[in-house]
């Protein structure tokens, strides 16, 4: 499954793994959110809803596609966050993997508080 991810200064792709909540988001598909920011990691509000699934992770790599169980929102940590322990991108609370974006995270960078964010099937 891939998935495109806009925003008005930029987009990226993203593929993601079969698991419970990438097909949860999947049938949700296109959505449209507003985005917000903490620290280098950009989150959005989904109407998807489900439980933490089992490989839940709050530390990842960044370029994840993560899933905030706690807010409804798909993460996408391209950086440190305010509880980061050094460099590291460490998510709010443990959240599930859904795959990792395709190319640079640091395309991220582009999107501001605020913007208008569409997911839609790629």
């Amino acid at each position: 499954m891939r998935i495109r991810i806009l925003w008005p200064a930029g987009q990226a792709t993203a593929t993601l793994d079969p698991t419970p909540t990438a097909e949860a988001l999947w049938d949700a598909l296109p959505i449209t959110s507003s985005a917000s920011l903490w620290g280098e990691e950009v989150y959005f509000g989904t109407p998807v809803s489900v439980p933490r699934e089992a490989g839940a992770r709050q530390v990842v790599e960044p370029g994840t596609v993560a899933f905030w169980t706690d807010g409804d929102s798909l993460a996408l940590p391209y950086g440190p966050t305010p509880i980061s322990h050094g460099d590291e991108c460490r998510l709010a609370s443990p959240c599930n993997v859904l795959g990792v974006l395709d190319g640079d995270a640091q395309v991220l960078r582009t999107v501001r508080a605020g913007d208008s964010v569409r997911v839609e099937r790629a």
